[in-house]
């Protein structure tokens, strides 16, 4: 015991060390010329004008596309192999894998059944996936994939949400299954329900956009500076990456839920001849 206490000391003692140097270093180093300006950096991270990459060599477009279509396409993977090898092998006495997947399934379902009680079979499976797609999407810029601009420059892919047209499409998709549900639960007399909350695509959009982009943000100024370049970044980018991706998640499911069980919950209105007996 005595020496596995002693032997972590040291290496926390070393890392720290290490660290410590490679601080001084980069001090001592200074900041290289930059081919672009802070501003320049941080406004790119916005708007994308200038670091677009090539699509099959068909168009340029934005990173966060790319990190959009490469996020898809590992959920779709991830959710076959999942069906075909993994869910056929489950056990009434559940092992690890099971017990999250059976977790974070039973966490959506019960979201959509607290909030919807009438209809919210369709809900939880949307809340599902959506939630998924904002964790594993918001978690996928700490894997630090690379690459190549159309002008031959690498690049950080960003987490897809981060670019503001992905953002507004999630948003709007959740609108569009809040109006879903207000049809299925009053009829076409449900669509006036719902187009009450007019301002909510637009909320939820520009929530979700604002909240990833600060992290962002907060990252390219740390990392463009070579002097903070060092064991700062990563505890940032760790942090930012986590908290957003728990929040936004949740934040996004429970608004969708919450106004798709307010809209589809049915009217129920007294017969024309009650009515006349109590006038």
């Amino acid at each position: 015991m005595k020496q596995r206490k002693l032997g972590l000391v040291f290496g926390l003692a070393a890392v720290l060390l290490l660290a410590a140097a490679l601080l001084a270093a980069a001090l001592l180093a200074g900041s290289p010329g930059r081919t672009e300006s802070v501003q320049g950096a941080m406004r790119d991270a916005v708007l994308h004008d200038v670091n677009q990459i090539s699509l099959f060599g068909l168009k340029a477009v934005t990173p966060g596309m790319i990190s959009a279509l490469t996020v898809t396409a590992a959920l779709l993977i991830a959710a076959a192999c999942l069906r075909v090898f993994v869910i056929p092998k489950f056990r009434y006495t559940p092992g690890r894998l099971q017990l999250l997947l059976e977790e974070a399934v039973g966490l959506f379902d019960n979201m959509a059944r607290s909030n919807s009680p009438h209809r919210n079979r369709f809900l939880g499976l949307y809340l599902f996936s959506v939630g998924t797609y904002i964790f594993i999407g918001t978690l996928f810029e700490l894997l630090g994939l690379q690459a190549v601009t159309v002008a031959g420059h690498p690049i950080t892919l960003p987490a897809p949400l981060s670019d503001v047209n992905a953002a507004i499409a999630t948003g709007t998709l959740s609108y569009l299954v809040i109006v879903s549900g207000a049809v299925a639960g009053n009829g076409p007399k449900g669509v006036l329900k719902a187009l009450k909350e007019f301002s909510l695509p637009i909320s939820m959009s520009f929530r979700l956009f604002g909240a990833l982009l600060s992290g962002l943000l907060v990252t390219e100024l740390v990392y463009y500076y070579v002097s903070l370049s060092f064991v700062l970044p990563v505890v940032v980018g760790v942090l930012f990456t986590l908290l957003h991706a728990l929040v936004q998640t949740y934040v996004l499911t429970m608004l969708t839920a919450l106004y798709y069980g307010e809209v589809s919950e049915p009217s129920h209105k007294e017969p024309k001849k009650l009515q006349a007996k109590k006038a």
